[in-house]
Parts: C-alpha cells; structure tokens; sequence
C-alpha cells in the first residue's frame, strides 16, 4: 500500500479542511484511527499542514467524492504511486532515527541468509561502508556482542527487492567463468 508524503502533515490538513471522517483519513494515511482522533483534538500543533491537493497526491475532486460518500476511501494518484514505486525498486532512501541503530543487525541479518553477497553490495544495500561489514562478517566490530539480528526488510531499511537484486547479480557473477589475467 502506497501512503502520502508526510502522512500526519496531510492528515492535519485533511481534518481540517475537509469533512472526511477520521477512518477515511486513517486509511488514506496509512495511520490509526485514535492517531488521527489525537491529531485532531490537540490543541497545539508541532505538525505543519501539508495540503494533498497542492503537492499533487489528491485532486480536489476525489476529496469532494469521499466526503459525499462515507464508505469511499481516497487513493494516491498513479503517478505519485509510480514515482514512490520507482524510489523503492532503488531502495529505502532515508534511515528514520528510530531505525539507524538497528543496522547492524540487519547487516549481520543478510550476511547470515545471504553469504553470497560481496561486502560491497551488502554496504550499498544498508547504506554502510566496506570496513562496518566486514568487520560485522569477521566478528571484530566493537558492538558485536550488543548486536540483535533483525531482517532490515521488517524494519524498512532496505526493499525486497533490491535484495533480490542483489543476490540474484551475485549468483550470475559467480557462475560466469573467471577469466584468466594477461601478462
């Protein structure tokens, strides 16, 4: 499922600009409901609102549907969807904060089910460097012994499937024959 940019920004602006109810917001936002309910009864905003329509990922028209009909659900236009679907065939750009300390156990997660992988494509994959995996595959990293083993996938620091990717371009390196150096 595909979520606006900046979700409780949008929200903000949806409850107060529309007359969508708090689950046709949730669902659009990809929040729960009691999130968005506690979004619109606080009085003091840290949120600045993100208008949808103007950012392009509603028209005004789906917006005026769903407040007609309360069993309607808004949807991101197609090429919101296709530009979001685009940057994740790339990868997760950005690392929330929350996530950044569990990167080493997602290193270590895919040097576990993955062996097949250079140490090269599992740092560009976890936005990592050469020696952090390396020294995560010979166990010599300072952290080792605090590390706790997550998949990244679950925690959204990398997709599927550039994981795919990536395995798959290692297993066609490995089976092309090594050719022999010129002197």
């Amino acid at each position: 499922m595909n979520y606006p940019y900046m979700p409780k920004s949008t929200a903000l602006w949806l409850i107060e600009n529309t007359a969508l109810t708090f689950e046709q917001i949730a669902d659009f936002c990809g929040m729960h409901e009691l999130e968005v309910k506690s979004i619109a009864d606080a009085e003091t905003y840290k949120i600045q609102p993100l208008n949808p329509v103007l950012s392009g990922q509603l028209t005004r028209e789906d917006i005026e549907k769903c407040e007609a009909d309360a069993s309607a659900r808004l949807t991101l236009r197609d090429e919101i969807v296709a530009a979001q679907n685009k940057q994740n065939k790339r990868g997760v750009g950005y690392t929330p904060k929350l996530h950044r300390q569990n990167r080493l156990g997602g290193i270590l997660w895919i040097l576990k089910n993955y062996p097949e992988l250079s140490d090269g494509q599992v740092a560009r994959l976890m936005r990592s460097t050469n020696p952090t995996v390396a020294s995560v595959r010979n166990k010599t990293h300072n952290s080792y012994s605090l590390i706790q083993i997550q998949s990244p996938i679950v925690l959204g620091l990398v997709s599927e499937s550039a994981i795919h990717d990536a395995v798959a371009k290692a297993q066609r390196a490995a089976s092309k024959p090594a050719k022999k150096k010129k002197k």
